[in-house]
């Protein structure tokens, strides 16, 4: 009896095994082309608003040093880091006019009020997305002391947001985990 039950164990860590090399073999090329599939799908050009993350997040003079998770506020909470409603953007911009670049107001920030008035979310464009047998809950990784940095990139030092080249892929993902000590079991992120 024991003897069967050792077979079959070697049996799943072989199918295992397999599975893991397949999708190895599978490789860059496949995670390079989900990821050229994703520019044409999102990105940052024809943003509805050119939200300069520097601006807002940046610690130089004229910058207000906002933390990502004033306006992210769901990644602490929820898988997705989620956008701010157009009222967050209002808290501030109903008596921070702005400047546009001839010293007139911003034609950015009468946009946002203009979809205030109008009471429709800002329509934005998605700059990052994990294939979807892929799950990334946000709030795990910002319970784990994970800095937004370490996948957006220095996006207190960008204009309007851009997708850093980081290689998403599940090396890189599982690079992070073994330097971060996390679990590697594979249900974390494919459920």
């Amino acid at each position: 009896m024991i003897k069967k039950q050792w077979i079959l164990a070697m049996a799943v860590v072989a199918v295992a095994l397999v599975t893991v090399a397949f999708v190895q073999a599978r490789g860059d090329d496949a995670a390079t082309s989900d990821i050229a599939q994703q520019e044409v799908e999102y990105g940052p050009e024809g943003q509805p608003v050119a939200f300069p993350h520097n601006v807002h997040a940046g610690a130089g003079e004229g910058q207000y040093q906002i933390d990502c998770m004033y306006c992210h506020f769901s990644a602490e909470r929820s898988p997705s880091a989620g956008l701010p409603a157009v009222a967050s953007c209002m808290g501030c911009h109903s008596v921070i006019r702005g400047e546009g670049p001839e010293g007139g107001p911003s034609p950015e920030i009468d946009k946002v009020r203009g979809f205030w008035d109008r009471q429709e979310p800002i329509p934005w464009n998605r700059i990052y997305r994990v294939a979807d047998h892929v799950q990334f809950p946000h709030m795990r990784h910002i319970s784990a002391g994970v800095d937004c940095t370490a996948c957006h990139g220095q996006v207190q030092e960008m204009g309007v947001i851009q997708r850093v080249e980081q290689p998403l892929t599940m090396g890189w993902c599982l690079t992070c985990h073994l330097e971060m000590g996390a679990s590697r079991d594979c249900t974390v992120c494919h459920y």
